[in-house]
This record gives C-alpha cells, structure tokens and sequence, in this order.
C-alpha cells in the first residue's frame, strides 16, 4: 500500500455563505491524500498502474472555480470525481482550508477534512476487496441472477469478491 499526496494546491476561488465571501473571494489550499495498492505500479513501472497527480490537480482546480456556499460541498465534488476515474483507490481524503476567514480577528485558516474509505472485506472469504459502492460487486463482474444475487446478499453481505461471485455469474454463449 502506497499514499500519494498532493499538498498546497493554491487556488483563488470564491466559496463562502455569505454574499460578500462570493464576492471578494479568497485564497484556498487544497491537500489531497490517496491511498492506493503500488505491487503492480512497481512492477510495471506503468503511468496507468497508479493515481496520476497531474489529473487530481486538474480536478481540483475544476472544482475550485465552481462557486459553492460551503467548502464541504467542493470537497466532496473532488472525492466524487476522482473516484469516477480512478478505480484502484483504498481511501481518499480531501483537506480545504480557507485562508485568512472572515471571522472579525485575526485567523489564519479554517479547514474541513473528507475522507472516504473503499477498501472492504468479502462477506464470503474475508478477503479484502475494493468498492466503492455497496453492492457494486453484483455489476462489476458480469451479470447474475436477481434470485441468486438476494440470496447470497442475504447470507454473506452486500459485497463479495471475484472468485467468490464468479460460480454464479451467468455464462454467455460464445458465437460461433
């Protein structure tokens, strides 16, 4: 397990409740914390095996130009949006501080903090797995009967791994 980290991005955006913060504006620093598996990405020493930095910058700068009232919103955009392009993530965390917050004295900076976490068990073998979504194992690997997929919803969780599924994926008949 690896952790890349982009810290102190620098953005001029203009978020805030009230009407003068969407007027005026102010600087914001945003860190952003990726935690991902780096066995293959050492291996292949491959771009696409891992979380590319210039893309979490650039998503960050997108949604930072987005005006919203409150910051937790605009993180919360950022965590979305990564975890739409990248699939490889085991937890994410997105830190925005306000610089210099109108707050009548003198404040250097207020912050908020999401993280999110993807890495899982398997409700079967107790492998660990990534989801994003609860359930998202159902889709991801092919499709199943409704029947089948409650029931062993029912018995072992709302996520179970590849090998665990796969006996009950429906076969596609190759054409011939």
């Amino acid at each position: 397990m690896g952790l890349i980290a982009i810290e102190g991005m620098e953005f001029y955006a203009y978020h805030g409740y009230y009407p003068e913060e969407q007027l005026i504006g102010t600087g914001y620093l945003v860190d952003v914390y990726v935690t991902v598996d780096t066995v293959a990405v050492v291996k292949s020493d491959e771009l696409s095996d891992t979380v590319n930095y210039e893309t979490i910058y650039r998503i960050s700068k997108m949604e930072m130009s987005k005006n919203s009232k409150l910051i937790e919103t605009v993180a919360q955009r950022i965590i979305d949006r990564i975890k739409s392009i990248f699939d490889n993530i085991e937890s994410l965390t997105v830190r925005i501080s306000k610089l210099n917050p109108p707050l009548g004295s003198s404040v250097q900076r207020t912050f908020i903090e999401l993280s999110e976490n993807y890495l899982s068990k398997c409700g079967k073998c107790q492998k660990p797995i990534l989801v994003q979504q609860q359930g998202d194992c159902w889709n991801k690997y092919g499709k199943i009967y409704p029947e089948t997929q409650a029931t062993l919803s029912r018995n072992y969780g709302k996520n179970l791994c590849k090998n665990c599924i796969e006996p009950y994926l429906l076969k596609t008949e190759e054409p011939e």
